[in-house]
């Protein structure tokens, strides 16, 4: 369970009174996620019920990137793209204090993700992710991405503190693919807001089509292809980390029905690939040799990405 920082319904309810959103009356916590403390929030004016996500920001999320990310997401709202509202409190701020955390309210989405996403599925939420570009392109914020080269370099530099064994040879691998890559982002290629965690549990979907799109708490200022090359990485491939061609094709084909690649992209997505699938091997392969064991959260195995880092290579070399 991704409970990090525990909230009673009185501390949520005096947290609240800052905001109108009537009486809470059931909070309820979230299992999903590794990041933040995540709570169902249900409130009641009148005979109305309606309901929010309360989230507490951990640690490792930075404080001062939240009015970006919470910003984008508004800025989307408010355009009409599906994803939730953040919730603003009675001075007009999306921001407090719960806990010793930061914490906001968010507007609760209805809808699903997809463990097995049809070839339609995979198509609908490529269409998605391009139309995330199109209207993000407007959005005045900007902010360096929290987990480029640099971050890769200090994670991979404290893993060797700790590895040994199969987490030993992971390293050895990850520090290949870091010498190999170097920094992989010098192309000039379109750049804007992305979401830089386009997972299919980030992806919300209700009666065959894309309801939300939330947890945009990685998102950053970076090259477009680069979400495409992270969103492809983590929907193409199965659970060992083998390559689905068809689900693929099928990802990008809906993507470019809305935003065609332009062939500097097109010749950079598979070098931005390898450096997702590497992004998302050092952080795992981080989070499992450091694991807190008191912390309810199972660490997420670094070798599925590890393998991505070789279809990729192998689609470059071609």
């Amino acid at each position: 369970m991704a409970v990090f920082t525990p909230v009673s319904l009185d501390e949520a309810r005096r947290f609240l009174a800052g905001y109108d959103l009537g009486e809470v009356v059931e909070l309820t916590a979230i299992a999903e996620g590794v990041e933040n403390t995540n709570y169902r929030l249900e409130t009641r004016q009148g005979a109305a019920r309606r309901r929010f996500v309360l989230t507490l920001f951990e640690a490792r999320t930075d404080e001062a990137s939240l009015p970006f990310c919470l910003g984008l997401t508004a800025h989307l709202a408010g355009r009409g793209f599906p994803c939730p509202t953040p919730i603003e409190d009675r001075s007009g701020g999306w921001l407090g204090r719960l806990n010793g955390r930061a914490a906001a309210v968010i507007e609760w989405k209805t809808g699903a993700w997809l463990l097995h996403p049809s070839e339609a599925d995979q198509a609908a939420a490529g269409a998605v992710l391009a139309r995330l570009h199109q209207t993000a392109a407007g959005f005045a914020g900007r902010r360096e991405n929290p987990v480029g080269p640099a971050m890769w370099r200090r994670l991979a530099d404290r893993c060797a503190a700790g590895a040994s064994g199969e987490d030993r040879a992971l390293l050895d691998q990850v520090e290949a693919a870091l010498a190999r890559l170097d920094d992989p982002f010098t192309d000039d290629l379109p750049v804007g807001p992305i979401h830089a965690d386009y997972f299919p549990d980030n992806i919300l979907f209700e009666e065959g089509a894309v309801s939300a799109v939330i947890d945009f708490y990685f998102g950053c200022t970076g090259p477009l292809v680069y979400d495409l090359a992270i969103a492809l990485s983590a929907w193409g491939f199965d659970a060992e980390g083998r390559p689905m061609p068809d689900a693929l094709a099928a990802f990008q084909r809906g993507y470019e029905a809305v935003r065609p690649l332009s062939e500097a992209e097109r010749a950079a997505l598979p070098r931005l690939g390898e450096a997702a699938a590497l992004r998302f091997t050092v952080t795992r392969l981080h989070d499992r040799i450091f694991h807190d064991p008191s912390k309810l959260v199972t660490p997420k195995d670094p070798a599925v990405f590890l393998r991505r880092m070789d279809h990729w290579r192998a689609l470059e070399t071609a």
